[in-house]
């Protein structure tokens, strides 16, 4: 009887299966492991579609408004800003932000520095530049002002984000744009 069936060689073998199977538990176990390592050097992302972010302090932990607002009039909160950063925000006198914060960064050559407030002046200990209240140079060897951020209150927290509107110091378009 030549009606039999033909064997042939089947379209995947035994050890070829448990070699697949094998690889798909090592693979999925390996990523499992893989993946929150990964996320642990990858830092959070809370941008704004204009590309703002929430001010955090120096922990890298949200910072909520009532804990700025609390302070008196005319203090100089200092804020992680814009990719990080130094930014000083400002209570004003009837208990809200200055609609913008200055960047604590020399324009001469870039150092971080604290705002006296015995002097009403930013002051750059590296070179002696000395900056206004408003962020204006006042000495140099600096050459421009410092570089401002918009400010804005969102819900709890406050919202810092790229000022690229005219330079209210100057009634020019900012060096920084």
């Amino acid at each position: 009887m030549s009606e039999s069936l033909p064997l042939e060689n089947p379209s995947m073998s035994r050890r070829q299966l448990l070699n697949f199977l094998t690889g798909a538990v090592v693979a999925t176990t390996a990523s499992t492991l893989v993946y929150p390592a990964a996320q642990f050097f990858v830092a959070p992302t809370e941008v704004g579609e204009d590309g703002s972010i929430l001010a955090k302090d120096i922990n890298g932990d949200l910072i909520p408004a009532s804990q700025i607002l609390a302070e008196p009039p005319g203090t100089r909160a200092l804020v992680a800003g814009l990719a990080a950063e130094p930014t000083y925000l400002t209570v004003q006198s009837d208990a809200t932000l200055h609609p913008w914060g200055i960047v604590d960064n020399c324009t001469h050559l870039g150092c971080t520095f604290p705002w006296n407030p015995n002097d009403n002046q930013f002051q750059c200990p590296c070179h002696g530049s000395r900056y206004d209240s408003d962020g204006r140079v006042v000495r140099g060897p600096a050459p421009l002002p410092l570089k401002l951020v918009g400010v804005n209150l969102e819900g709890e927290y406050i919202r810092i984000s790229p000022w690229i509107e005219t330079d209210p110091r100057t009634g020019k378009k900012p060096w920084w744009v």
